[in-house]
């Protein structure tokens, strides 16, 4: 059903404490679960509650064998997106970074964990101003990514900084693209999906918005710099909170899909996109790279359009059901 994933995603932020209701879509660090592993290692990383303000991080793999370390405080794996996948762990596999879990009102202090691996060693333990989500991390774990809210009145409006890891310190100035600098709404939505590029030095993150096209952030850890890609304004008619991105061959391309189709493709080079609405899914040995659009035209075709997902109808029936909800709870009180 469409809109389905929309309406799903819309009543999570109705149940949600108050600091996960905005546009920004907050994913927020977790404990237990698979945890998370760097690209071609055998080892797991796990953070679960060891009792009142403490964790215990596990790593779970093949050699020496588990390992454990305890330390004070209630800390999580960071998670991206409403998919369930984790960051946190540079590619290298030597750095990770745990934030500290909260409940209840927006924190007024981010605190995060830097362990050294596969040791488990705490490397180091920061606390930054106002409330922030990590967002990614540089494959040799200098570089740390995050989603800082600037206000806690607007959770809607967010800003990419980036921590150096090795040196201590925040840069000063967020990290956009270019080309949106002076646009208020380029970087405002709900974060879906990632993949990592074949290097991991790239992370991809779909966002769709609630009204207008999706997009995607491309984020070059390496690098420290960003480029906002937005998608044709005729995917704000698909159902996009369930979409799925992947990779072509040898990493030139990302595939957008959503229920088993391919609806758009995107050249990692010059990030050009090409519409393909209903292909079947394409092997990456049978992969072709489309012929790019020039990004100005790409870029001129994504105008965002505010008739793509129906929100009105959404609120509506979220209305409808919260009203229910008190007119039953009532009904059982009387009783």
């Amino acid at each position: 059903m469409k809109w389905l994933s929309a309406i799903a995603l819309l009543g999570i932020a109705l149940t949600a404490p108050a600091s996960a209701l905005a546009d920004g879509g907050p994913a927020l660090p977790v404990q237990g679960g698979s945890g998370i592993s760097a690209p071609g290692s055998h080892d797991r990383y796990v953070a679960v509650s060891a009792g009142h303000d403490a964790t215990v991080i596990k790593r779970l793999g093949t050699y020496p064998g588990e390992m454990s370390v305890r330390v004070r405080g209630s800390y999580g794996i960071p998670s991206v997106g409403s998919g369930g996948q984790m960051t946190g762990l540079a590619a290298d596999g030597r750095t990770l970074v745990l934030a500290e879990l909260f409940g209840g009102a927006v924190p007024r202090t981010t605190r995060l964990l830097v362990l050294a691996t596969p040791r488990l060693a705490v490397r180091a333990r920061i606390a930054l101003p106002g409330w922030s989500v990590i967002d990614a991390i540089s494959p040799g774990g200098r570089w740390l990514y995050l989603i800082n809210y600037p206000s806690a009145n607007d959770l809607s409006r967010y800003e990419v900084r980036a921590y150096d890891l090795v040196a201590g310190h925040m840069l000063p100035r967020p990290i956009v693209d270019p080309h949106d600098a002076d646009d208020g709404d380029a970087m405002v939505g709900f974060p879906v999906t990632r993949v990592m590029s074949t290097d991991s030095r790239w992370a991809y993150t779909l966002y769709i918005r609630a009204s207008g096209a999706p997009f995607i952030h491309a984020l070059d850890t390496v690098g420290v710099r960003a480029v906002c890609v937005d998608l044709p304004s005729s995917l704000a008619q698909l159902d996009m909170g369930d979409a799925h991105l992947r990779l072509g061959a040898g990493g030139r391309t990302i595939r957008i899909e959503t229920d088993g189709e391919t609806e758009a493709v995107v050249d990692t080079r010059t990030f050009a996109t090409t519409v393909v609405h209903g292909a079947p899914l394409i092997t990456e040995s049978t992969f072709t790279t489309p012929t790019p659009v020039p990004p100005a035209l790409a870029r001129a075709s994504s105008t965002r359009d505010p008739g793509g997902v129906p929100w009105e109808l959404i609120v509506a029936a979220a209305v409808v059901a919260a009203i229910g909800g008190a007119v039953l709870l009532r009904t059982q009180l009387r009783i």
